[in-house]
This record gives C-alpha cells, sequence and structure tokens, in this order.
C-alpha cells in the first residue's frame, strides 16, 4: 500500500488539538485512540504508522465544540483544511461517524475499520481502568471487561452496537477485540514498564 500522507506534523496535530478541546478527558481519548491505532498499524500497515496515528489523535477534534452527529467529523473537515491536512486525513477520520451522518463515507480502509471498532472501547476500558485498586490496565482482564460490556448502566454513553459492529468491520470475534484493544493499550502506558502486580 502507498505511504499516506496527512499534511502535519505530530507537533501540528497536537497543537491544533488543544486549540479546539480544553477538557483534559477529550486530550487523553484522542492520544489513546492514537496510540491504539499505531499500535494496530504495526502489525496491518507499518509503511502508514504516522497517518494511522495522526487519524486517532485527531478523530474527534471538534467533539468539543460541535458534540452532534450532524456536525461532528464535518468541522473537523473545515479545521483541518485551514491547516493543511490532506483530505485523505479527513476522509479517514469522517468515517468513524458514517453510522450517524450520512455525509460521512463508510469504513474502508482496515485502518479505518479498526478506528470504528477502538474509539467507543478504549472509553470504556478506560472508563473501567479508573476504578481499579491499581488504576492501571496492566492488570486489567478480558473477564473483567466483558462484565463491564455486559452492565449497560456501565459508561452508557460507550455504544456496544458500535463496538460490535467494530469487531465485525475488522473480521474479529468480539473477545479477540477486547484481547487486542487491551493489548494495545498496554503498549503505551505510562507504568508499563514500572507496574508491579499486587501479590
Amino acid at each position: 500500500m502507498a505511504v499516506l500522507e496527512t499534511g502535519l506534523t505530530r507537533d501540528q496535530a497536537f497543537a491544533l488539538l488543544n486549540e479546539h478541546n480544553k477538557d483534559p478527558f477529550h486530550i487523553e481519548h484522542a492520544q489513546a485512540v492514537e496510540g491504539c491505532l499505531r499500535y494496530f498499524a504495526q502489525e496491518f500497515d507499518p509503511e502508514n504508522v504516522e497517518f494511522w496515528g495522526m487519524v486517532g489523535l485527531l478523530h474527534d477534534l471538534d467533539w468539543e465544540e460541535y458534540p452532534t452527529p450532524e456536525d461532528h467529523t464535518l468541522r473537523t473537515a473545515e479545521m483541518l483544511r485551514a491547516a493543511g491536512g490532506t483530505e485523505q486525513l479527513i476522509l479517514s477520520i469522517q468515517t468513524h461517524n458514517s453510522d450517524f451522518n450520512d455525509a460521512c463515507p463508510a469504513p474502508e480502509l482496515y485502518m479505518e475499520k479498526v478506528l470504528f471498532a477502538v474509539d467507543e472501547l478504549t472509553g470504556l476500558i478506560g472508563a473501567a481502568v479508573v476504578m481499579r485498586p491499581s488504576k492501571s490496565v496492566m492488570d486489567f482482564e478480558v473477564k473483567s471487561l466483558k462484565k463491564k460490556f455486559k452492565d449497560k448502566r456501565f459508561a452508557a454513553g460507550c455504544s456496544r452496537d458500535i463496538i460490535r459492529k467494530g469487531a465485525e468491520l475488522c473480521g474479529w470475534e468480539l473477545d479477540e477485540l477486547f484481547v487486542r484493544t487491551i493489548d494495545a493499550m498496554r503498549s503505551f502506558a505510562p507504568d508499563k514498564d514500572t507496574f508491579q502486580p499486587a501479590e
């Protein structure tokens, strides 16, 4: 596959993210999805790790200012064009809102399918992890995630249907998506090199 261009450096993208997002939660979520996409790109599209990461980092660029399905990612397009972002970057980002806005293209590239799959799931995992005594994903297991997934009241804003569809788009069973996403989040966890599980 050809190398995909973003039109932005990572520093420029992060500055743009901070310009339009002030809530630390949104910044952390963007970085979590970025980290996951970079992790998966190493396996599925190593020539385009930077592109995958940038899509993850900027996928919710406009959400804090325009949190409606009608505006989401369409406003991002305006922001990215003004900043020099490429049309491919814009289109790839817009795919994750395709279920809610017919103006957005459906996921076609594998990277777009992975974005669709992990976006909501990283939020669910993050919400579960902060409730653990360790506050760490390093000792977070799939069985715990499955319990949280089944409890519709927990992190109710994380759509289980979108997560299921994302797994299907990627050609994975739900459990495989869970395992892969936990492994991805462990790969960039701040305590990955120092974590000591309780005895």
